[in-house]
């Protein structure tokens, strides 16, 4: 649909009280006050990022929430991958019709060579195949590759709700805005056209959802025309480096990561954003010999900013894992009991939700 009409039918939408939940289902956190699990583009461990396949396997697995990272393409719509470039998620490269399309562009801070979403309209990337990142470490993801399409965000809404309906239970959704700034800078900007899907949409108007960005003026203005919604809440992403977000950085500004992780830091995200997510890593840093360091402080320094803290990402295979909790299989290996281990770890410091790329093995840990 386009960004215009998504405008149209958004405004034409009665509005809504603020209920989440489908009729007699209760929603995402009225039970046990167990951590939210969040299915990492899917079930990305086992199936290829951010497709149907992927999604279906996280909520089958028990996921609370899925994600999909959101770009755009040429023509304006908004499409489910990791980044803007396609080379190492689709099989673009061995289209001979899209050679022509090879380029190189620098989006924020980073460089490759290859194709890039917002070259290719809406039709043509429908014509690609997903496939997985990194098939080192994920033989048995790759197996499907080329099996599933590149999917619209509101096709993910639709199937979202569909499986929510059929299972009995709600699913929220936990999308990312990508490369904001890229995007404005091209006359592709994401933030209209998603408040446009989002209010276009029955199960959005009511279910969960959570935003996120490691940019901040998106989250700013989303704010603004969002308000407090008791089914939205807005999420800060964070790295525990003293780099600035690119659009601070875009608009001369010295505000770092390092800084917003402070105790003050997290005291002015309070005041646009309801979720603060660092990578792991900050939460409990890795020793020289990778095993796991004391925790810092940021759980706690978050709950007194009021805000919920969901870190990201806990992955299966030895390489990923802290030195404590690998075994012998191998660097590459998928290690169930170790990434159980570990996560429960990592609840045991106050978390209120965290990414996985496999639910599965959160859903364990978590022991619900």
């Amino acid at each position: 649909m386009p960004a215009s009409a998504l405008a149209a039918a958004a405004a034409a939408a009665p509005a809504t009280p603020d209920l989440s939940g489908l009729p007699g289902i209760a929603p995402v956190g009225a039970g046990p006050k167990t951590p939210l699990v969040f299915g990492h583009r899917g079930s990305s461990a086992l199936r290829p990022e951010h497709t149907l396949a992927s999604y279906a396997k996280a909520i089958a697995d028990g996921a609370d929430y899925v994600e999909p990272d959101l770009v755009s393409t040429k023509d304006g719509v908004l499409v489910a991958r990791h980044e803007a470039f396609l080379s190492e998620t689709t099989d673009v490269a061995s289209r001979p019709e899209f050679a022509g399309r090879r380029t190189r562009k620098t989006i924020d801070g980073e460089t490759h060579e290859g194709w890039f979403v917002d070259d290719f309209t809406l039709a043509e990337l429908k014509t690609l195949r997903a496939i997985e990142r990194i098939p080192a470490y994920r033989p048995g993801s790759a197996q499907y590759n080329g099996m599933f399409q590149v999917q619209t965000f509101e096709e993910i809404i639709d199937f979202v709700a569909a499986e929510a309906a059929a299972r009995g239970r709600i699913i929220g959704l936990v999308p990312e805005l990508k490369h904001s700034t890229y995007f404005a800078s091209v006359g592709l900007p994401l933030e209209d056209r998603f408040l446009a899907i989002l209010g276009a949409h029955d199960y959005t108007r009511r279910n969960p959802v959570e935003i996120q960005s490691f940019e901040v003026a998106n989250l700013k203005y989303l704010r603004g025309k969002l308000g407090q919604r008791a089914n939205l809440r807005l999420m800060q992403l964070v790295i525990g480096e003293n780099v600035r977000p690119v659009d601070v950085a875009a608009a001369g500004g010295t505000l770092t990561f390092a800084q917003m992780c402070t105790p003050a830091g997290l005291r002015e995200i309070a005041q646009y954003a309801d979720v603060v997510a660092p990578p792991t890593r900050s939460i409990i840093p890795l020793k020289k010999d990778g095993s796991l360091a004391a925790p810092s402080s940021i759980v706690d320094d978050a709950h007194k900013a009021g805000l919920r803290i969901e870190p990201w990402t806990f992955r299966p295979e030895n390489h990923f894992l802290a030195a404590d909790f690998r075994n012998g299989a191998g660097d590459t290996a998928r290690n169930e009991a170790g990434s159980i281990a570990e996560i429960k770890r990592y609840v045991a410091t106050g978390l209120d939700g965290f990414f996985t790329d496999d639910p599965a093995l959160g859903r364990a840990a978590v022991g619900a």
